[in-house]
């Protein structure tokens, strides 16, 4: 047999972690590392907190899976917690990202096809965005390499520069029925959206009565310093994406939604098997106990800002290496001027696992726990891993 047992999708690192504490990750051989990825930004609480794992524990032993024929208590608590720290009104539970993308994408089409407009279906996403790997949200993506392979593509998306409003509203059409956008773009390279662009799609959404979506699968749950990225920019949308944090490490998804947004998603018409079970719901209530703790969202400023003033001259240090540092928080791109795998490949040499991103960009997302020490042993690592480069 040619082809493996796993099937050969990924491009692994080959790494076999049999343990984590904290920022940390160990090998079964003994080897440490200080993970700068996160899981790709999941493990927002580091690896093995105690809070989440008795939490785990204690669910495990009573009650794992019932599906959505009943009520689920830990459905209805984590959901009354996000509708008072945030925008939303009502959520649908499910178990990634990009399900959360789906149930927000069928929604926005719901809502204009349920009073009459059955031509709105259309949706105006941004270059450069990443939205899942579904047949749909790879087309809201946009990106060929995603595409490749997979034609015809799913109609219903109008791409447009990110950050480009008046791309934006020319893009508008009878069949427009919603806006999608990441706050700050995540495998697009770490771009930060500025809060007029924020201000100017909310602004136009309301004027053409569209349905603003943000995408904060990556964003969300305390990685930029606020609960939701779009809090920088005092705008809310109509319907959001969650996951990634929102477990710390368990496959959970979040679709919120403003209840004019949400009313016609009735019995029938959306569902999962798995989503919002007692086990998930279990690890997402643990983690929200801990991220709304008060002084949680301040630690996460007060380290992003101590990363953000070491990394800064770091970059224009190794000028050779690097070309700038973007984000916001503790989601943060490395913009670099040799080849982005270059980097992560010598940066794991030295310990530091990181993640790359498209524009060249090499993804720093530590969890939200790290402390300054961690920082420090961080840059250390970047600093000799870019002088090795250099050389």
């Amino acid at each position: 047999m040619s082809i493996s047992a796993v099937m050969p999708t990924y491009a692994r690192t080959d790494l076999v972690f049999e343990r984590g504490q904290g920022a940390m990750l160990y090998t079964a051989d003994g080897r440490s590392f200080l993970d700068f990825g996160a899981g790709i930004a999941v493990t927002a609480l580091g690896h093995a907190h105690p809070h989440l794992v008795m939490a785990l524990k204690e669910q495990a032993e009573k009650l794992w899976h019932t599906s959505n024929l009943y009520r689920v208590a830990g459905q209805e608590k984590l959901a009354a917690r996000l509708v008072a720290h945030s925008f939303a009104d009502t959520m649908f539970f499910c178990n990634s990202g990009a399900e959360a993308m789906e149930c927000a994408l069928k929604m926005a089409r719901r809502y204009h096809q349920a009073q009459g407009a059955k031509e709105k279906y259309r949706v105006i996403t941004a270059r450069g965005a990443f939205h899942g790997r579904t047949l749909a949200t790879v087309a809201a993506g946009g990106q060929e390499k995603h595409l490749d392979g997979f034609a015809p593509k799913v109609d219903g998306f109008d791409q447009v520069p990110f950050g480009n409003l008046n791309e934006a509203r020319a893009a508008i059409t009878p069949q427009t029925a919603a806006v999608v956008v990441e706050p700050v773009q995540g495998e697009g390279g770490i771009v930060p959206a500025d809060a007029a662009y924020m201000k100017g799609l909310r602004a136009m959404c309301d004027e053409y009565g569209l349905l603003l979506i943000f995408d904060e699968v990556q964003t969300g749950l305390g990685r930029t310093g606020k609960l939701f990225a779009h809090e920088w920019s005092g705008v809310t949308p109509d319907i959001m994406a969650l996951a990634k944090g929102l477990g710390g490490g368990f496959p959970v998804g979040a679709c919120l939604a403003t209840e004019k947004a949400a009313k016609y998603m009735v019995p029938g018409t959306h569902g999962s098997t798995f989503g919002g079970n007692p086990l998930a719901m279990a690890a997402a209530n643990a983690v929200l106990d801990v991220m709304l703790e008060p002084g949680f969202l301040k630690h996460v400023n007060d380290i992003a800002a101590k990363l953000w003033a070491k990394l800064t001259p770091l970059v224009a240090k190794h000028s050779k290496v690097f070309e700038s540092v973007r984000g916001k928080g503790l989601m943060i791109g490395l913009k670099c001027k040799v080849p982005n795998g270059d980097v992560v490949a010598k940066l794991l040499d030295n310990g530091l696992l990181t993640v790359g991103a498209g524009d060249n960009v090499v993804r720093l997302l530590p969890p939200l726990i790290i402390t300054e020490a961690e920082v420090d042993a961080a840059i250390g690592m970047i600093d000799r891993a870019a002088a090795a480069l250099a050389a």
